[in-house]
């Protein structure tokens, strides 16, 4: 069964949301999803992680790599909206997207994103870098091809989103010329699948005994593999920022207290607060478990402290 077919079956007939009234622009704003660019403050990560993030230089780059990057997640959200906009129709929350409900006329979306997609890696390469704008080009590439075919492929639709969180870790510090650690890159990257697939995980556990699903893929899926998953990514995440935290490489530090060690008790709370979510099947958007729980706010707030002491070598 397609997904338009499982969506239309879920509708249960359900009449198709009347046009939105509303401005063009706040409908395409809207379509842009400007919750989800809080994800993209990951580009500090890579120069915060490396002491380079207060120079002039450096936050202006990073504001324009911010920019950017968030054009072309906009430029994505607005192709995959008017891609899936009959299937968004047949959908009792989808349909009031701005373009399922026509607010957004489908051509204009299509034209936004396509304009958004193009001009996002040439003012990246006229503005910062030629590595900025392939790993832009790259990310726009993948995102696409992630909306046309391959989040309808097993284990490949996890890759491809987690890789998404892990370019905007990276392209900071490409547009800052800093060298990427392999324990940043393997803590990154399995600390996002984690989160991406404990969020799998938490949608697989909730539409259990449903008819229906909002994730075709998702029927799929066991809740017992996606449940394998999680707990792996998040036991290697740990071990790479462990072996991290514990690599002197070869310069004792002089600072107070080695808070790079240190540093490790708050993470491994963080990880298995947000495991209790994951756990439950309540683990959602990752910004809103973390905006949501006080407990790991408080937790990832300390976390930085210590690793900014870490970094600082006070």
């Amino acid at each position: 069964m397609t997904e338009t077919a499982v969506l239309r079956q879920r509708a249960g007939g359900e009449p198709p949301a009347p046009p939105r009234k509303g401005s063009l622009l706040a409908g395409l704003l809207r379509t842009a999803r400007p919750r989800q660019w809080i994800k993209n403050i990951l580009v500090v990560a890579a120069p915060a992680a490396a002491g380079e993030l207060f120079s002039r230089h450096a936050l202006t780059q990073l504001a324009l790599v911010f920019v950017l990057f968030t054009a072309c997640a906009a430029a994505v959200y607005l192709v995959n909206d008017a891609r899936d906009a009959e299937a968004d129709r047949a959908h009792p929350t989808k349909r009031h997207r701005p373009v399922a409900a026509g607010q957004v006329p489908v051509p204009v979306a299509y034209a936004v994103g396509g304009v958004l997609a193009v001009l996002a890696p040439v003012a990246a390469a006229r503005l910062c870098s030629p590595a900025v704008a392939a790993l832009l080009a790259a990310y726009l590439g993948m995102q696409l091809a992630y909306c046309i075919s391959l989040k309808h492929v097993l284990v490949v639709d996890l890759a491809v989103v987690t890789t998404g969180f892990l370019m905007r870790a990276m392209i900071g510090g490409l547009a800052l010329g800093i060298p990427l650690s392999r324990w940043f890159l393997i803590t990154t990257g399995f600390g996002a699948l984690f989160m991406v697939s404990a969020k799998r995980y938490s949608e697989a556990v909730q539409m259990a005994g449903k008819a229906g699903a909002t994730r075709a893929l998702l029927t799929e899926y066991t809740s017992d593999y996606l449940r394998f998953v999680w707990q792996l990514a998040a036991g290697v995440a740990v071990l790479g920022y462990c072996l991290w935290a514990m690599e002197e490489g070869g310069v004792p530090h002089t600072s107070v207290l080695p808070w790079r060690q240190l540093s490790m008790v708050a993470f491994i709370l963080a990880i298995l607060r947000y495991a209790v979510f994951a756990d439950r099947g309540t683990a959602g958007e990752p910004e809103d478990v973390v905006l949501r729980d006080r407990a790991l706010a408080l937790i990832g707030l300390v976390w930085m402290a210590m690793y900014g002491l870490a970094v600082a070598n006070w």
